[in-house]
C-alpha cells in the first residue's frame, strides 16, 4: 500500500521526458524562443488574393513588414509615382503643356529579406499656371520619380515622364517637352513630353509624356487637346489596370474644363487655355504580390 506501481512510474517518466524535449526544442540557450518557420508573416497595405497570389496595395505611404522570411522570398512589384500638374493659361488663345505621368517601374522575382521596408506613395503635382512636378514613390531600393509639370510658355519639366511644352506667343519657334526617364532607369520609367509652337496666332500646348509613349506635339490652333503619352496596362492587382498616362496639352480655342489625373493612377494633369484652371496630377500607387 502506498507504493507507486511500475506502470505509473513508467508513464510519469515518459511524460517528464516529453516535457523536457519540448523545452529543448522550443527554447534556445539563454531563454530566447527559437525562430519558428511557420511564423512567416507579411503585413502592410490592403491585402487581397487573386490568381494564387497575395497582393498588398498601398494607396498612401506606409510600411511593408516581413517577419521570418524563408531563405528565398521573391515578390512582384509595381511602383508608380505621382503625375505632374498641367499648366494653365494666362492668355486667351495659348494652350499650355500637359503634365507628365509619374515614373512607372515594375518587375518580378525581386528578392526581399525579413525586416521593415518603407513604402512611399507620391503625390500628384498641382495644376498651373506652370504645373508643379509630382513626387516620387518608393519601395525599399526602388524609386519611381514624379512626373514633370507642364510648361507655361517654356519647356515642360523633366521627371519620370516629361511635361509638355507650353505656348508663349510670339515666335516663330518651338518649345520642347520635358525629358522623361529622369533619372535614367532600365527599363525606362517614362517618356518625353511633346512640343508646343511659338506663334503669334497661338497654338495648342504639348502633351505630357506617358509611361507607354511620348506626349503629342502641338500642330494646330483649335479646340482639340493635344494627346498625352499613353499609359501602361498592368495586371499585378489581379485584373488589368492602366497607369501613368500623360496629361493632354491645352487646346487654344477651348474654354471647357480640363481633367485632373485620377487618384492613385500616376496620370499627368491636363493643360488648359482661356483662363481655365489646369488639371492636377494623380497620386501614385505601390503594389506588391507573391504566391499565396
Amino acid at each position: 500500500m502506498g507504493v507507486r506501481s511500475s506502470r505509473n512510474t513508467t508513464q510519469n517518466n515518459r511524460s517528464d521526458g516529453h516535457l523536457l524535449e519540448y523545452f529543448r526544442n522550443t527554447f534556445v540557450r539563454g531563454g530566447g524562443a527559437r525562430n519558428d518557420p511557420s511564423s512567416f508573416t507579411v503585413t502592410g497595405g490592403t491585402i487581397t488574393t487573386a490568381g494564387g497570389k497575395t497582393i498588398h496595395t498601398f494607396l498612401a505611404s506606409s510600411n511593408f513588414m516581413v517577419i521570418n522570411a524563408p531563405p528565398t522570398f521573391n515578390v512582384d512589384y509595381l511602383v508608380v509615382a505621382g503625375g505632374g500638374g498641367g499648366a494653365g493659361s494666362a492668355s486667351n488663345d495659348r494652350g499650355q503643356g500637359g503634365g507628365g505621368a509619374g515614373g512607372f517601374r515594375t518587375s518580378s522575382a525581386f528578392p526581399v529579406s525579413s525586416g521593415n521596408h518603407t513604402i512611399t506613395v507620391g503625390g500628384g503635382g498641382s495644376g498651373g499656371p506652370s504645373g508643379s512636378d509630382g513626387t516620387p514613390s518608393v519601395f525599399g531600393s526602388i524609386t519611381s520619380n514624379g512626373g514633370g509639370g507642364g510648361g507655361f510658355g517654356v519647356a515642360g519639366g523633366p521627371g519620370g515622364s516629361g511635361g509638355g511644352g507650353g505656348n508663349g506667343g510670339g515666335g516663330p519657334g518651338t518649345v520642347p517637352g520635358g525629358t522623361g526617364n529622369t533619372p535614367p532607369t532600365s527599363p525606362p520609367q517614362g517618356n518625353n513630353g511633346g512640343t508646343s509652337i511659338l506663334n503669334g496666332g497661338g497654338y495648342n500646348g504639348g502633351g505630357g509624356g506617358g509611361s507607354g509613349g511620348v506626349g503629342g506635339n502641338a500642330s494646330a490652333y483649335n479646340s482639340t487637346p493635344t494627346p498625352g503619352g499613353a499609359g501602361t496596362s498592368n495586371s499585378i492587382s489581379g485584373s488589368p489596370v492602366t497607369y501613368a498616362a500623360g496629361g493632354t496639352g491645352g487646346a487654344a480655342t477651348s474654354s471647357s474644363p480640363v481633367p485632373s489625373g485620377a487618384n492613385n493612377s500616376g496620370n499627368g494633369g491636363s493643360g488648359s487655355a482661356n483662363y481655365v484652371a489646369a488639371g492636377n496630377g494623380g497620386s501614385g500607387i505601390v503594389i506588391i504580390a507573391y504566391p499565396s
